[in-house]
């Protein structure tokens, strides 16, 4: 029998690994949607949608970087020869056309055309042990809000340092902007002081509301704000400028500059939370009715 500590050391480098193969997968579908958004660019623009020239750049730069931190470039330009080819796939684009150049294989990259596209519905039963938010509320109350605003702080501060030293945030001085998750009974309120967006609660000028599934959506940019203030599952009360003008902010705010380990976080938590939704409509249709205000569970 192995000994104890190398098992659990094992266990602990592998769970680490398979964290590191899940940013691949989102990092991955990530650039999906952005080699989708070039394709639609170049169509408007009337140019061609091969560019070898920039295919080279691109690997030529992953080399670069692979040297940088003691890489096999051959390994490195491996990998990205796969995921030059289905990018190529995405914009419609034979994968090997090289023109001469030899196909290296990709197995597990170019069975992956469709990253962007949201699991298979019939996969939602693996969160139905998941309770309704609702129903963690209770539970979530006994977190102080004290400690709560700690957190928010420490992450906004980090998503929001950019904007903040730029001045862009300057609108929300001596101003109030409150969020509400409906379903999980929580209220925080952020204002600009000292140079720091700081989260507190009291009154507010203008109040997002909306269910935690909803807000994660937006958050992780799984649904974009148009489609979800559309539909009422997050609604705008108050302030309709100062609402307005902070939602135009972070639709602006470049997703890279998201910490990636919190971009991670937000993807994985939002679909999850989208398909314990789902399962749960499915299992209580008289229940689950998608209410007004954005509290759906």
């Amino acid at each position: 029998m192995a000994p104890i500590e190398p098992v659990r050391s094992l266990r602990r480098i592998r769970d680490g690994i398979d964290r590191v193969d899940d940013a691949f997968v989102v990092l991955l579908a990530l650039r999906q949607r952005l080699v989708r958004a070039a394709m639609l660019a170049k169509d408007a623009a009337g140019v061609t949608r091969r560019d070898p020239q920039r295919e080279r750049v691109v690997r030529e730069r992953a080399q670069w970087l692979g040297a940088q931190l003691d890489l096999d470039t051959a390994d490195v330009d491996r990998l990205m020869a796969g995921v030059v080819g289905v990018a190529r796939q995405a914009q419609g684009l034979a994968p090997d056309a090289d023109q001469g150049e030899t196909v290296v294989e990709a197995t597990m990259i170019t069975a992956m055309p469709n990253l962007t596209e949201f699991r298979d519905p019939s996969r939602n039963d693996r969160w139905r042990w998941l309770p309704p938010p609702h129903r963690v509320a209770p539970l979530l109350k006994l977190l102080p809000q004290s400690m709560q605003c700690r957190v928010l702080d420490a992450v906004i501060g980090r998503v929001l340092a950019a904007p903040v030293a730029s001045g862009a945030l300057d609108f929300m001085l001596d101003r109030r902007l409150g969020l509400e998750v409906t379903d999980l009974g929580l209220r925080w309120v952020f204002m600009l002081r000292d140079g720091r967006v700081h989260a507190g609660d009291g009154p507010a000028d203008a109040i997002v509301r909306g269910s935690a599934t909803d807000l994660l959506l937006l958050a992780s940019r799984l649904e974009d704000a148009d489609t979800l203030f559309f539909q009422r599952r997050l609604v705008l009360t108050g302030d309709t400028e100062l609402g307005l003008t902070a939602r135009n902010l972070l639709d602006r705010l470049d997703w890279a500059d998201v910490p990636l380990g919190l971009r991670i976080l937000l993807n994985h938590g939002a679909r999850i939370a989208q398909s314990a939704r789902s399962e749960y409509r499915v299992r209580h249709p008289e229940t689950s009715r998608p209410r007004a205000r954005g509290t759906s569970a």
